[in-house]
């Protein structure tokens, strides 16, 4: 079987169609990288599938957490032909899926389902009414436990709006200001004069003053690298409205450090986004956080305040970075905190350990580390905050 050109023919057809299947399971695929699969298999050939399939990973997968979807869609596309019939016509409404389709993932399991083109748009009402018609409780309950990692398109849609909805109670502390009161151990000699000034000379009661109870400030660090790509985005919806009038320093790290301050004062959750994704010039990178906590020392260090300031460190850990400058870096920053508070999104596997060097220095200056995998986690993270600033 000779190949032949890979810009004409069937071959060409169904890369384009295999690639649109992996776009829709998440992957970052346009139309250069489909330029790419087409010239890597004009390369390799296909007489050897290994070799077809080696070919097409290496321009089509760029990360790590791709690497099981594309083998799932690899393998539903190039050995059934009725599913590589159906992904070729995904416009149609008639294709139907099979009767009885192996068991895959999330993500490659939407991928291989047909859009139906031919319903009419619904209203986003409608919508809602649908979603909650069609997930059942058991549903529900799975989504809530599901990794966030393991989210088919779909679901990480629901489950980004779902994550907006959590609340966030911020521990709260006496601060050194007083306010008017009915009861507290010192008068309040102003307001008595103005209330004598209004009454004739006779107030009409005794005002005091107490100690004003304000929410601690928060300092979040939000890890952008391509481990910590999916976690970021959701943590970066849940943090933009737990958080929102509360003082709060917002900034994402990879090999460099990204003050998302700017981003953060837009009201509107999506817009937050889609500015932070503009701002964030290392999104989806490696991970150097000694270098991001030495630029925040030199140059943001007015963001921790008055050693008052709640630290919410979101990483995974696998740096790449110097140890001996992490540690420092660390040091540092857990001196000038109230409470410096690792949130792992690796703590979702039983029997995890520290025992990279960039992990095993957070875990040694890290107050606490909290799992931050899924919904579940995310909704007791202000019942576990709370428990903890409690604690000496």
């Amino acid at each position: 079987m000779l190949l032949g050109d890979a810009r004409s023919g069937k071959l060409a057809e169904n890369i384009v169609g295999f690639s649109r299947a992996l776009r829709r399971a998440g992957l970052p695929i346009d139309s250069a990288r489909i330029g790419l699969a087409q010239q890597a298999a004009a390369l390799v050939g296909v007489s050897r599938r290994q070799d077809l399939y080696a070919g097409l990973e290496s321009v089509l997968v760029s990360r790590e957490e791709d690497r099981q979807v594309f083998g799932e869609l690899f393998e539903a596309f190039f050995r059934d032909p009725e599913i590589a019939r159906q992904l070729m016509a995904q416009l149609l409404p008639s294709a139907k899926a099979a009767a009885h389709p192996p068991k895959r993932g999330p993500r490659a399991a939407e991928a291989l389902t047909p859009p139906r083109s031919s319903t009419p748009p619904k209203t986003s009402r409608e919508d809602e009414v649908s979603l909650d018609a069609a997930m059942s409780a058991s549903d529900i309950e799975r989504l809530r436990h599901a990794d966030f990692q393991s989210l088919s398109a779909s679901e990480f849609v629901l489950m980004e709006r779902l994550v907006r909805e959590v609340s966030l109670p911020i521990p709260e502390m006496r601060s050194r200001r007083y306010r008017s009161a009915s009861r507290g151990l010192r008068p309040d000699w102003s307001r008595l004069v103005r209330e004598t000034a209004r009454y004739a000379g006779e107030a009409p009661q005794m005002g005091y003053l107490r100690h004003q109870y304000r929410p601690l400030p928060i300092l979040i660090l939000v890890d952008v690298s391509g481990s910590m790509e999916r976690y970021a985005r959701l943590l970066l919806a849940f943090l933009h409205q737990a958080t929102r009038g509360v003082r709060r320093s917002v900034f994402s790290f990879g090999v460099s450090l990204t003050d998302l301050g700017r981003a953060f004062r837009e009201r509107d959750t999506d817009r937050m986004l889609a500015l932070s994704t503009t701002l964030i010039p290392d999104f989806a990178g490696g991970t150097r956080l000694g270098d991001s906590l030495a630029e925040l020392h030199s140059h943001h260090r007015g963001t921790l305040i008055g050693r008052r300031s709640i630290v919410l460190l979101i990483t995974d850990g696998l740096d790449t970075g110097d140890v001996q400058r992490l540690d420092r870096e660390l040091s540092w920053l857990s001196r000038q905190s109230r409470r410096l508070f690792w949130l792992n999104p690796l703590l979702r596997f039983e029997g995890y350990q520290p025992l990279a060097s960039g992990a095993a220095v957070l875990h040694r200056y890290a107050d606490r580390s909290l799992a931050i995998h899924n919904l579940s986690h995310v909704e007791s993270l202000a019942r576990e905050l709370a428990v903890l600033m409690k604690t000496p």
